[in-house]
């Protein structure tokens, strides 16, 4: 397992950040976000869209619970705060093993649907400005990988 914390001071650094996650990103890969609301769960998705070629405006799927966005490759943003308190499976085996890379924002409300091997991540507000504390948690040799590859933002 391996992580590595990055600090960012505007919401520019974290799509930038994911920008450069999403370039060494592979279809079947699974990526969750944690962090409380407003801590920039969907501008980092933003970000990973840009990497992954989406041309659409990625916005919050909370009422919707999935995205779907085709690019370079295929995006599914899942958001799963809706589903606390849910058994039922929706079917995540068609985003998390598909043929794209999925974003599971509040992975805890689905957390025994969630593959073993996955990219964690979490985002923690400093203060009342832009500035975010991201730490990446691997739970793979192949998300150690990842991590290691990132290049400095």
């Amino acid at each position: 397992m391996t992580e590595k914390t990055y600090q960012v001071t505007t919401p520019e650094e974290t799509k930038r950040l994911a920008e450069k996650i999403a370039l060494l990103l592979r279809p079947n890969d699974c990526l969750t976000l944690s962090g409380d609301l407003g801590a920039g769960k969907t501008t980092f998705t933003k970000g990973l869209g840009i990497g992954l070629g989406v041309k659409r405006t990625i916005n919050s799927p909370t009422f919707t619970i999935v995205k779907v966005y085709q690019g370079e490759k295929t995006l599914y943003h899942i958001d799963a705060y809706r589903l606390e308190d849910e058994e039922e499976d929706i079917g995540f085996d068609d985003y998390f093993y598909g043929d794209g890379v999925a974003v599971v924002e509040w992975p805890q409300y689905i957390a025994s649907f969630l593959p073993d091997e996955r990219l964690d991540i979490t985002i923690n507000k400093v203060d009342d400005s832009d500035r975010r504390v991201i730490t990446l948690t691997s739970t793979s040799d192949y998300f150690d990988y990842v991590i290691k590859e990132i290049p400095h933002i």
